[in-house]
């Protein structure tokens, strides 16, 4: 099933190429398309873990928008900021 989580910091293919390597790992995923405009990530996966699929991207620094996390986003923001770099960096 193709679930669509909105999230937040994602700013540029660093941070997609972190999402997409990250996310693709995670139980039952077998696709992973980030729109980084939208800040929407498109996993087909198993819908009954779209929480522990909002939860991975949360402790990846992407936390679901409006969230309680998505709201207390500043060390959400650092953690993103390292994905970004590091997606850049395995480009």
């Amino acid at each position: 099933m193709n679930i669509i989580l909105e999230v937040e910091n994602i700013k540029c293919g660093g941070c997609a190429n972190t999402i997409n390597n990250k996310v693709s790992a995670f139980e039952g995923v077998t696709q992973v398309d980030v729109d980084i405009e939208a800040g929407k990530v498109s996993i087909l996966g198993d819908i009954n873990r779209r929480d522990d699929y909002a939860s991975g991207l949360a402790k990846l620094g992407y936390p679901e928008a409006g969230s309680v996390q998505g709201l207390k986003s500043a060390s959400a923001r650092a953690k993103s900021f390292v994905s970004c770099a590091v997606g850049r960096a395995s480009d």
